[in-house]
């Protein structure tokens, strides 16, 4: 009792309501947690990129999932990770469907025939769909602020790709296209599942439960011969192994679960052009001035959602 009445005394004194300061407190720390996720997700084109130039895409796509399986069950003997129940185990195989195999395996099928910059650009749509499936899932409602900001930071990638000379429609784009729509829907259930597992809990489950079903194709995929393999290859398949499928994974579903999958995943309009700067300088993809154009229009689109209006 005496603590309600002093929280009342501290809002009447100062004008602040303590529970909309621990929601802005929150969302900070979603941002935080977001743009953590984001820069370890940006190299993962390139490295990708990297990977493919000797390694079969079907044993990166899906190695690197069998491999950060052995991270996951180390943190889960560790911090002892509790059990998913019921419903969890299927919530927990859609999102590893999106993120564990569809997205790593198409991206790296996509990789094959199409640079690391454009994959990046056709990439950038993924926030439209994970808000989409945010409000469909999760029950999010944002402004309509929300969605003009990021259907113009969404429409600025698009004219990008068509000044690009991006624009003709080829199979590597048919599979980076099914990659966003399966990232989105992982990011999404994902981050429903974060709130209730934890986030590190919830990608180490989703790796978990298919490593065993994934481990015959990469074997068969494998090179017949490691040390024939350059070590830019292997640093780009360790990298998309550790970084990329896992620890950038704990930031980012701990953002998405704080802040929200729409306002969070809007992040992701910055990760085409972080990882075009990666390219330029992992592999030496060169950087035009209609990129970095681009690049400012999608930051102010960003900007401009994070103060829209926001209902759950």
């Amino acid at each position: 009792m005496k603590l309600r009445l002093l929280r009342r005394a501290a809002y009447a004194a100062g004008g602040r309501n303590p529970s909309t300061t621990s929601q802005s407190s929150e969302l900070t720390r979603g941002y935080w947690f977001g743009c953590a996720g984001i820069l370890g997700f940006s190299l993962t084109l390139p490295a990708t990129r990297l990977a493919v130039a000797e390694l079969d895409p079907v044993f990166v796509g899906l190695g690197r999932a069998v491999a950060a399986s052995l991270l996951a069950a180390l943190a889960l003997w560790w911090r002892g990770g509790r059990l998913p129940k019921g419903g969890q185990w299927l919530r927990l195989a859609a999102t590893a469907g999106g993120v564990v195999i569809g997205f790593p395996l198409l991206s790296a099928l996509a990789l094959r025939q199409v640079s690391a910059v454009h994959g990046a650009v056709v990439v950038g749509l993924t926030p439209l769909l994970t808000a989409g499936f945010g409000a469909l899932l999760s029950g999010e409602r944002p402004a309509w602020q929300f969605w003009l900001a990021t259907a113009s930071g969404s429409a600025a990638i698009l004219v990008f790709v068509y000044l690009s000379g991006a624009a003709g429609l080829q199979q590597a784009d048919l599979y980076l296209l099914a990659a966003v729509a399966c990232a989105a829907y992982g990011y999404a259930e994902g981050a429903r599942l974060a709130k209730q597992l934890g986030a590190w809990q919830t990608i180490s489950w989703a790796l978990l439960m298919t490593a065993p079903l994934l481990l015959p194709w990469v074997v068969e995929a494998a090179p017949p011969r490691f040390e024939l393999v350059t070590w830019p290859s292997l640093l780009g398949f360790a990298y998309v192994s550790v970084v990329s499928m896992y620890l950038a994974f704990f930031a980012w579903y701990c953002g998405l679960a704080l802040g929200g999958t729409a306002r969070i995943g809007q992040l992701q309009l910055l990760q085409p052009f972080l990882s075009m700067a990666a390219g330029s300088v992992l592999i030496g993809e060169s950087v035009e001035i209609e990129q970095l154009a681009t690049a400012s229009v999608v930051v102010a689109c960003v900007l401009a959602g994070r103060k829209s209006s926001y209902q759950r």
